[in-house]
């Protein structure tokens, strides 16, 4: 008997190079938070995940779809990950894709046939995909497009929307008016700070940029939108980071507080899924012990702390 799951259905409906299930294939996989394929739907832009942090399903919005970043995260899983920007956005593609997905998710089979019975609940759509998201010149029209989709599928605003971010393009005029824009409907940043220093930052994120400038930056953000930081820790060569290491990044993030940057507290994770970057293989996560050695000192900064193992 020919197997059609609820995805399968869908694909068909958007007119993908995708048919349905043949009577030798196995069904679509469930989603696992140990998989963020960005694939999982058979679409260009928009992909489905079971995010940790979210606690249920995230719906992504990927604006680097040729795997270009401006950064170089040493834990990304981007694989084939290289150095530049994102292509020009088909706003009417991620329009029609949106649009039927959120139609899936929120009224098909979906969540039935693709997530475990305990996350079947939807819980935000994300700008994030493979690279930075601002860093399309159609970030501020893509957010156009999401913001015109959501009136009509979640008129409620029980969504919440999120940009994960690096955080470089927040000081450009046309990016904070779409931060603006999303503020209003219950949109926040998760602004990537892995380390408080820029020899931390040259050694995880293969950027060099100074602390003033990521404090402006932090700052330029914290104006436009609700901005929570979003720390990965993790070991590598089986060493986890050293005191000094947590030291460098609470005094960093001490120093927004002075600066009056209304941060709305910490995201702080470690590895769930291996690197795809090259020495990916000597990265591992940290113990719930060495989390909570990182997340103790910043709660003692008046922040609430999030962990993600």
């Amino acid at each position: 008997m020919q197997e059609i799951c609820g995805i399968c259905t869908y694909r068909s409906t958007l007119g993908q190079n995708t048919a349905m299930h043949d009577a030798d294939e196995s069904p679509a996989p469930v989603l696992s938070v140990q998989d963020h394929s960005r694939d999982a739907a058979g679409l260009t832009y928009v992909y489905p995940v079971v995010s940790r942090r979210a606690g249920g399903v995230s719906i992504g919005i990927n604006l680097n779809t040729n795997n270009a970043c401006n950064w170089a995260c040493s834990y990304c899983q981007v694989p084939d990950l290289v150095r530049g920007g994102p292509p020009p956005v088909d706003l009417a593609q991620l329009h029609t894709e949106l649009d039927r997905f959120l139609h899936e998710v929120l009224a098909g089979d979906f969540m039935r046939d693709r997530v475990p019975e305990a996350l079947r609940k939807l819980r935000d759509l994300a700008f994030s995909g493979n690279g930075e998201p601002t860093a399309s010149a159609e970030f501020p029209s893509a957010v156009k497009v999401v913001l015109q989709l959501l009136a009509r599928h979640d008129p409620a605003q029980a969504l919440k929307l999120v940009v994960i971010s690096n955080g470089s393009h927040v000081q450009e005029p046309a990016v904070q008016q779409a931060l603006v824009a999303l503020a209003g409907r219950r949109g926040e940043l998760w602004f990537k700070l892995d380390r408080g220093n820029a020899p931390g930052r040259r050694r995880v994120n293969g950027i060099d940029l100074p602390d003033a400038l990521i404090l402006r930056r932090l700052a330029a953000a914290a104006k436009c939108i609700p901005v929570w930081l979003q720390t990965c820790v993790l070991a590598c060569d089986g060493n986890a980071p050293d005191a000094d290491e947590r030291a460098a990044l609470v005094a960093l993030v001490a120093r927004a507080q002075a600066m009056g940057v209304p941060l709305q507290g910490v995201l702080l994770y470690t590895l769930a899924r291996p690197s795809l970057q090259p020495g990916g293989e000597r990265l591992a996560a940290l113990s719930p012990e060495e989390m909570e050695a990182w997340a103790e000192p910043l709660r003692g900064l008046g922040l609430e702390v999030r962990l993600s193992a």
